[in-house]
């Protein structure tokens, strides 16, 4: 009984989390519109800092935030990817759909239980290799058997994010075992704001004063969904909490229709279903990761 109500508080929690990350997300392509994907990146983080360090000062864990035994090498290239991913991600959200993109990012669990094998030196079962075959047919049918769709820019950009962030999410997991999930939190928020700010300072252009709400809505909805997600998988098991995440792509569907009309056609949508079914048949199976939201 007590671990039905863990699992159950987990999955409201997951909900929660799902909806507030595409919020975030709907916002990120409202910025994209305006700004350089490396601008919007460095403001993505800028925006979080606030909270993020008045979290962290509640919470008086800023001791260890700056530890000098972190592994700075590993929180640097784990920093490196998530400038990486949210610049890509970004780009694609340009000219994608939020539920295209949620789409093709699904592949990164997928990529996590590939990279789990040599990084994590964990073992893969030759039904979870299945598994990851289908996700990847899923991902082939949402790019449409055509030419021109599988040089799209946009996906490319997306399947690329998908990729950089399985590389952090398994570096992520490699420093979990040694640090809180606090350094965590804070370095790639740093990373973020200074990276981005870094390589979009040549492009960079003042701030829309109508766009502040926007950033300001970026910093709430990004906050409450790291702590969403976070709750959700300290209290629940795993394998009944992830695959709720996947109701991201429907929040995705509701804003792409509420806010520009737009709605998903046929191959995105059976694309999703395959790339969907492979990830939970992998978190019901335990295999070696979870299911993680896009960016």
């Amino acid at each position: 009984m007590q671990a039905l109500s863990g699992n159950l508080r987990s999955i409201v929690a997951m909900l929660a989390a799902a909806a507030m990350f595409s919020c975030m997300d709907a916002l990120l392509k409202v910025l994209a519109g305006t700004y350089s994907p490396m601008q919007v990146t460095a403001m993505r983080g800028l925006s979080a800092m606030p909270l993020v360090c008045a979290y962290i000062a509640w919470r008086r864990e800023f001791g260890a935030v700056f530890s000098p035994r972190l592994r700075w090498r590993l929180h640097l290239l784990r920093g490196v990817l998530g400038v990486a991913t949210m610049t890509l991600f970004t780009l694609g959200l340009r000219s994608m759909g939020l539920a295209e993109a949620y789409t093709l990012t699904f592949v990164a669990p997928l990529i996590v239980t590939i990279l789990s094998v040599p990084v994590l030196k964990e073992i893969v079962l030759p039904r979870h290799w299945i598994a990851i075959g289908v996700g990847l047919c899923g991902v082939v049918i949402a790019l449409r058997p055509d030419q021109n769709a599988f040089f799209s820019v946009g996906a490319l950009a997306v399947l690329a994010a998908a990729v950089t962030y399985a590389l952090g999410t398994v570096i992520g997991r490699l420093l979990s075992r040694t640090e809180p999930s606090a350094t965590l939190v804070f370095w790639s928020t740093t990373s973020m704001s200074v990276g981005g700010g870094l390589l979009g300072a040549s492009v960079w252009i003042a701030v829309v004063p109508a766009h502040w709400p926007l950033l300001l809505g970026l910093a709430v909805t990004g906050f409450l969904a790291q702590l969403a997600i976070t709750e959700a998988f300290r209290h629940g098991q795993a394998s009944a909490v992830a695959p709720f995440e996947y109701s991201a792509l429907a929040w995705a569907v509701a804003l792409d229709w509420l806010f520009w009309h737009a709605v998903p056609d046929g191959y995105t949508l059976a694309g999703g279903a395959v790339i969907i079914a492979s990830g939970i048949y992998l978190i019901r199976r335990e295999a070696p990761t979870v299911v993680m939201l896009p960016p």
